[in-house]
């Protein structure tokens, strides 16, 4: 079950790229969470870095377990995951709000909170690769598109209301992406693709100005609650200021620890979401080339792993892997760049939050132990 042999044979320059995403991150968490008007004399290491620190700490324990982990083994835990995390997210809804929601839970053994819908997602890909493969021969039926689509709606339903808006959409492309390697009918993907295609390009039209944001808010609002709707306001505070710090970053950045806007606390969420905003600032151009070109090298590898899996649900898994960690840079970025509406999703490795490290760390570990074994079929 456990063979550590397995981790020699891993990818690691994808461990590199990866290792590094995560200094950076805690880098701009540092800048960030520091007091107004800070001398680089007195730097003071904050709580939120620490935390980040130690969650990073227990990630590359984690991703080194699951490198040694024959990820074949996971099909048989699979259910047990399921319907953990299903209770999970039900059980949030029994716990006190933490900042007018319920996402997380808080343990006194844990250096940070725990959220429940950051690993479902991941449990989620784990739980259509399974099912997906198990189908067989009669995956092109309309009952494994109904109960494939189970599999996600219940979580997606969890989420979508404690609430969890920016969570919930990132199942959506996992999903789509697993039906199509799955083996899913073309004819029951053909429509549903169109119309949701539709659906993002009429909320994306709202979004950019090509419709009315004000002439449709009395029609849309009848169906979403209007402070859902005025996510696709595009002049909102967050999304101007996202905006101004990326522009005031120009070509070189003011240099670190050295930016005004975000440094005097006009960007919000600085150290979560918007810690794309807050690096631009800081190193510029130059700095988020740099750094969307790491990305861009974590993707490709990851897609790699798809390619060297050596089984149907070796392929799946990294498949939906990929996308996951695909989907998280696009929307955020997007987001950050007025090309989305802000949804909060937090920029794998970088954004402050243990939750969404671990998983992440976790869902790598699991590409590098399909990649791993790609010469023991």
């Amino acid at each position: 079950m456990f063979e550590p042999s397995f981790i020699k044979r891993s990818h690691w320059k994808m461990f590199g790229v990866m290792i590094i995403l995560s200094l950076l991150g805690l880098l701009t968490i540092l800048s960030t969470t520091l007091p107004p008007d800070s001398s680089p004399e007195a730097i003071t290491i904050s709580p939120f870095v620490k935390s980040q620190l130690r969650a990073v700490c227990i990630g590359i324990f984690v991703y080194f377990v699951c490198v040694a982990l024959d990820y074949r083994k996971l099909r048989e835990w699979t259910l047990i995951f399921y319907l953990l995390i299903l209770l999970m997210l039900i059980g949030l809804y029994f716990t006190p709000p933490i900042h007018n929601v319920r996402r997380w839970y808080r343990f006194p053994f844990l250096p940070f909170d725990l959220q429940p819908s950051e690993y479902a997602k991941l449990i989620v890909v784990m739980a259509l690769s399974w099912f997906l493969e198990k189908r067989g021969e009669i995956v092109h039926r309309f009952s494994t598109f109904f109960m494939a689509s189970l599999i996600v709606l219940i979580p997606f339903v969890l989420i979508l209301k404690e609430p969890d808006l920016g969570t919930a959409l990132i199942l959506v492309p996992i999903s789509f992406v697993l039906f199509y390697f799955g083996g899913i009918s073309p004819r029951i993907l053909r429509p549903i693709t169109l119309a949701a295609a539709l659906m993002v390009a009429f909320v994306l039209s709202i979004f950019l100005g090509f419709l009315s944001h004000e002439e449709l808010k009395p029609y849309v609002t009848g169906f979403v609650k209007e402070y859902q709707y005025e996510r696709l306001n595009p002049a909102t505070y967050h999304q101007t200021a996202a905006q101004t710090a990326i522009s005031l970053g120009k070509v070189t950045g003011s240099g670190f620890l050295q930016s005004e806007f975000t440094g005097n606390r006009f960007l919000p969420y600085a150290f979560t979401d918007s810690i794309f905003p807050a690096f631009a600032e800081q190193f510029g151009l130059i700095g988020c080339l740099f750094l969307l070109s790491l990305y861009g090298l974590l993707i490709f590898f990851a897609f790699e792993a798809v390619k060297k899996g050596r089984d149907p649900y070796g392929k799946l898994l990294a498949a939906g892997i990929s996308v996951y960690i695909t989907m998280h840079v696009v929307i955020n970025v997007g987001m950050m760049a007025g090309l989305l509406p802000i949804t909060g999703v937090p920029l794998i490795l970088m954004s402050y939050g243990g939750s969404s490290l671990l998983s992440t760390y976790i869902a790598l570990g699991i590409l590098q132990s399909i990649y791993a074994r790609r010469f023991t079929f």
